[in-house]
């Protein structure tokens, strides 16, 4: 089976689509889809000849692949298996689990039962959202990305309109802001109580009966922003996710979904690189050691650290 290296036209100019094969696509994006390693480690291990196309080994890119047709290995090992991803916006309605699927011998709705997406992808969603908390869920197959947007180290803020009986006076608002102590609990105990991170606020309305707020926030404690306005003296009547990141959630109805397009995409990768950089330069950034090669490991959705329900 040929590899197309030759270099290509943009689409719309003379010769696109010429020395191209349906279905092809760009090697470290086959790598990267694969769970190798990212796109840009991908191309290191091109560049250093640890790949091959149909037993050749290749070093220059641009290489395009053709998915379940071209053999591929990467020091030795044939990479099969790689589907494509899949990004989804689900607008979750309440009563809903955030997980794959409920307790033994339960049998709540879960979010896999609202999305049927026809590419039969296993799809994992990006963190939690509590049972009766409604709003945008993103799900996946992506575990480098979801691992990504959900670890606080990462900085992606989470949006929430909250609805909460009574007056918010501007002390409790300065507490809210400022970090309120929340119980820190360990195989079904409390242990301690640790104060949780910087929240940015917007009062969007209040009154006697009622204040709406906008939260942003960074961390995701188990019902954090519940735990919060009720310390002080605002219990939640509605809560919704509106926002992660760049990415709002609009135009769904309650139960729907849709998948992400290619710039809402980007749009969060780029969020999730400002955060890492702002990690690696901050005043907690680990020192620089020696770099490591670059190496390849599969990654599934949900490996890393597990982020809490709202």
């Amino acid at each position: 089976m040929p590899v197309n290296k030759q270099k290509r036209a943009r689409p719309g100019s003379p010769g696109a689509g010429e020395n191209s094969r349906p279905g092809e696509v760009r090697l470290q994006r086959y790598l990267a889809d694969a769970g190798v390693a990212s796109r840009r480690h991908s191309e290191l291990l091109i560049t250093e000849g640890r790949v091959k196309v149909n037993g050749r080994t290749v070093r220059e890119l641009p290489v395009f692949v053709v998915p379940d047709e071209d053999r591929v290995q990467v020091d030795g090992t044939p990479i099969a298996g790689a589907e494509r991803r899949v990004y989804i916006m689900l607008n979750k309605p309440t009563r809903t689990l955030s997980t794959v699927e409920d307790e033994p011998g339960a049998a709540r709705r879960t979010v896999l039962d609202l999305v049927d997406h026809p590419s039969g992808a296993r799809l994992y969603p990006v963190g939690r959202l509590d049972f009766d908390t409604r709003g945008l869920v993103l799900m996946t197959n992506d575990g480098e990305l979801a691992n990504r947007l959900t670890h606080p180290k990462f900085g992606v803020e989470k949006t929430y309109h909250a609805v909460v009986k009574g007056y918010i006076d501007a002390e409790a608002l300065a507490k809210l802001e400022k970090g309120i102590y929340l119980a820190e609990r360990r195989e079904g105990r409390t242990v301690g109580a640790v104060r949780a991170g910087h929240v940015r606020l917007k009062l969007v309305r209040r009154d006697r009966e009622r204040t709406i707020l906008e939260l942003s926030l960074k961390e995701g404690r188990n019902r954090q922003v519940r735990r919060m306005l009720a310390a002080v003296g605002c219990p939640v009547k509605k809560l919704e996710r509106v926002a992660i990141g760049p990415l709002k959630l609009k135009g769904l109805a309650s139960g729907e979904w849709r998948e992400l397009s290619n710039i809402e995409v980007q749009m969060l990768r780029r969020a999730v690189e400002r955060g890492a950089k702002k990690a690696a330069t901050g005043p907690n950034a680990p020192r620089q050691g020696k770099p490591e090669r670059p190496g390849w490991s599969s990654r599934k959705p949900g490996g890393g650290r597990r982020e809490g329900s709202a």
